[in-house]
């Protein structure tokens, strides 16, 4: 049987590219998650790794989608070399059990690692160059302005807190918030 494995890292990101390749590739059965790899006990791919049996394949568009380092992909694939299950990793091809198979593997999980270090490094980088701006805030965008946040606190002068939230959307507790920013202030 053929198994085929997705995953993407965040919620944002899209499976669609990967799903379609490994339909392409004629899976019998696809399992997918939006899962940071950097955690090693993946609901979705722990389930595919128990149903593998000898003779089996495992499918993945990408190196990098199964494995967290290049020693987790050799472990891993390692394993199920001992298990009778073949390893074919698209962009690739299929990992063989032979010592060149293993060199080339060896070499292309290195490579995963280090691009996705370098991911990770631009990544700290921008943000540090980012926290040099005054305006910088860590976290996610406020989701209402400072004109709404406004408008809500002046009709909790004559409606509660209920009635301000279905009419303007605002949370009692970020109303609540902006009355304590507002109180320290003064």
């Amino acid at each position: 049987m053929k198994y085929g494995y997705a995953r993407v890292s965040t919620l944002h990101q899209d499976l669609e590219t990967q799903l379609q390749a490994l339909e392409k590739e004629c899976c019998d059965k696809i399992f997918s998650e939006k899962f940071t790899g950097t955690k090693k006990d993946r609901p979705k791919f722990q389930e595919v790794l128990s149903l593998l049996k000898t003779g089996d394949t495992l499918v993945v568009t990408k190196l990098d989608r199964f494995a967290r380092s290049a020693i987790d992909a050799i472990q891993i694939i390692r394993k199920l070399f001992e298990q009778g299950i073949k390893v074919h990793v698209l962009n690739m091809g299929l990992v063989e059990n032979t010592p060149t198979g293993k060199l080339i593997l060896t070499i292309m999980s290195g490579f995963a690692e280090f691009e996705r270090d370098m991911i990770v490094e631009r990544t700290q980088e921008g943000k540090a160059i980012a926290k040099q701006n005054p305006d910088f805030r860590e976290g996610r965008p406020n989701k209402f302005g400072k004109k709404q946040i406004e408008h809500g606190l002046q009709l909790l002068e004559t409606k509660s807190y209920k009635q301000v939230e279905e009419i303007t959307g605002i949370s009692k507790s970020t109303l609540i918030r902006a009355k304590k920013r507002i109180k320290e202030k003064e």
